[in-house]
């Protein structure tokens, strides 16, 4: 398996746009998703465009907190021995005063990838669809709250004072919630445009505090990935510059809506040409295979949509999170929606994953879904029409927690053929450990519930 990496041309093209760059970040996304790495000054810049930049093995297989997880095997067994973070093409991109940063993935010492390495894992189920002569078109939308960046311990967080005001109305698609918001999505924009992210439209979503953003589709589902990692740094950036916190948090307030990321696929033939395209709205044979490869792959698929304890608080009926297995045509109470508008443009909007889903994992499991669907043309079964809670009992269940979501996908046998076997086991390791860690926890609703009634 190989993966581009940059040459060094690109550091030495981007200096001279961008002589005004003292420090690069260069960022590594392990399997918790969680995007870490150094930053470096810019005369350090040629040597990671030469050699790479060595980390620790076990940045690999940290859980979200950044915590090694001993019961991978990557830590103690080799000494926590160094790979090296080589830049992928196209990512070195200014992020503002004098700083830059780029995507890597992670390589071994004779210059192979990772086995484990997230953007690896997605190369090659992209590489299954185009020996297939299928190019993936991705798009990826994200929901995410501004909040208060000062939270009392063991309080949950505030909606951010915006234009002056904590908002206390739901606000959907309100205008004056933008306006309100406008010196920040100004900067948000202005920073997006510098760094080349194709970022759009601005929402203000179904709760006080969140917004979705919309970055364009591409027929590259790993420069998606890695838009969407870049996207998530400067929304965070931002925020912080204008004294907020940008949260991805899967459900940071029990009685509000929970920040989603949806994702956008469409498949391209040889010709270029969109086979889910289909007259009259009504969905063709080859999309109709591919929403029955999505639900056959959804179980042993659910802990890379909904990675951490707290993702599983989405799934509510009347949520706009879906709570089964199911489709529907522009029916948003599902969880595989086909859209509306022109034909050529027909595409699934897979509404399961959580924001704080890795980027990389999650179109790997969807795309992985799309191909066996394709390639076994399997029914979905028929659609669900109008409200698609009342008719959950009648569809497959998603699992139900955490812990059922990482047993499933142990037991899978549709994305080890994807994913490779490796980099599962090693993703169910880190979730085992992050689990582990979780329950060693006493919350305080223990104490508020049993600790006098007991």
């Amino acid at each position: 398996m190989t993966i581009a990496v940059a040459p060094p041309a690109e550091a030495q093209d981007f200096l001279a746009a961008h002589p005004d760059t003292q420090f690069v970040d260069i960022i590594f996304t392990g399997l918790s998703g969680t995007a870490r790495g150094k930053r470096i000054r810019v005369h350090e810049l040629a040597a990671l465009y030469g050699a790479g930049r060595p980390l620790p093995v076990s940045i690999l297989v940290a859980d979200v907190t950044g915590q090694d997880c001993f019961d991978t095997g990557l830590v103690w067994e080799n000494g926590d021995s160094d790979r090296f973070a080589r830049p992928a093409p196209g990512t070195l991109v200014p992020t503002g005063s004098g700083r830059a940063a780029v995507i890597t993935s992670l390589f071994e010492a004779d210059g192979t990838v990772c086995e484990i390495d997230c953007r690896a894992a997605l190369a090659r189920v992209v590489a299954r669809c185009q020996a297939d002569g299928l190019t993936p078109v991705v798009a990826c939308e994200l929901e995410f709250y501004l909040v208060d960046r000062n939270r009392a311990d063991g309080q949950p967080p505030q909606p951010a004072r915006i234009g002056g005001a904590r908002p206390a109305t739901h606000g959907t698609y309100g205008l004056e919630e933008l306006d309100d918001a406008g010196p920040f999505l100004a900067d948000l924009w202005a920073a997006a445009d510098a760094a080349g992210l194709p970022l759009e439209t601005a929402i203000s979503e179904y709760a006080p505090g969140q917004m979705e953003l919309t970055l364009k589709y591409r027929a590259d589902p790993l420069r998606v990935a890695d838009d969407v990692v870049l996207y998530k740094r400067l929304v965070k950036q931002v925020a912080r510059r204008h004294d907020m916190l940008a949260t991805f948090m899967a459900k940071p307030f029990a009685d509000a809506a929970g920040n989603g990321l949806h994702l956008h696929v469409s498949i391209n033939d040889a010709a270029g040409a969109n086979i889910f395209a289909s007259p009259h709205g009504s969905p063709n044979p080859p999309l109709l295979h591919a929403i029955g490869g999505l639900k056959a792959a959804l179980a042993e698929s659910f802990a890379i949509f909904a990675p951490n304890a707290n993702s599983y608080r989405r799934f509510r009926a009347g949520s706009f999170a879906p709570v089964a297995a199911s489709w529907g045509m522009d029916n948003r109470t599902t969880s595989f929606r086909i859209t509306a508008g022109p034909d050529e443009s027909r595409h699934i909007e897979h509404r399961i994953a959580g924001a704080d889903a890795n980027p990389y994992l999650a179109l790997a499991a969807l795309l992985a879904g799309v191909h066996h669907g394709l390639t076994h043309q399997i029914d979905p079964g028929p659609p669900v029409i109008g409200d698609g809670y009342a008719a959950a009992e009648a569809q497959p269940a998603l699992p139900g927690d955490w812990f059922a979501a990482v047993r499933a996908l142990e037991a899978g046998r549709i994305l080890p053929e994807y994913l490779g076997a490796a980099t599962l086991a090693m993703f169910a390791s880190v979730k085992r450990t992050e689990q582990e860690r979780y329950m060693a926890v006493v919350p305080a609703l223990d104490y508020d519930w049993v600790l006098a009634n007991a």
